[in-house]
This record gives structure tokens, C-alpha cells and sequence, in this order.
């Protein structure tokens, strides 16, 4: 894994722990966890990620590219790559 990578995850466990999480009482997210799932990300939180690091369009807002920590992290990496 390339220090790019391990920084992209860390930026966004970091956003996903401090800025959504935590405002729901939950300390700890796994990078593997449903994020949906376990009530970390609702309609608010789905925007406030998708306006985190790269722009997106809405055909791309989706539990798939949403739904855990390394699934952003590859989202993110895939559109930083284009």
C-alpha cells in the first residue's frame, strides 16, 4: 500500500470518525463496517462525505461507493485517478 493510499483512509476514517460518527455517540468505525447499516451515515451524513474530498455526480452517489470506509477509499482513489 502506497503512503497516498494509507493517507486518502486515514483522511476519511479520521471525517467518518470525528464529523459523523461521534455526533452519534459511536467512538469506533471499522474500515469494513456498514456505515449505512450501523446509523453512522444517513441523508445528511451521504452529503456531507460526498462533498469531503472529490466531486461526484449524483449517478454516483451510492450505498456501493458509500457504504464503508474502504469503499470510499476506493471510490475516492478510482475519481482521483480520472
Amino acid at each position: 500500500m502506497t503512503t497516498k493510499e494509507t493517507t486518502v483512509k486515514d483522511q476519511i476514517r479520521q471525517f467518518v470518525c470525528t464529523e459523523l460518527a461521534s455526533a452519534k455517540g459511536i467512538a469506533v468505525v471499522a474500515d469494513d463496517e456498514s456505515l449505512i447499516e450501523n446509523g453512522v451515515v444517513d441523508s445528511l451524513g451521504i452529503f456531507r462525505l460526498v462533498t469531503f474530498r472529490v466531486k461526484i455526480g449524483d449517478e454516483e452517489i451510492s450505498a456501493e461507493n458509500l457504504q464503508s470506509v474502504d469503499m470510499i477509499e476506493q471510490f475516492v482513489l478510482r475519481k482521483g485517478k480520472k
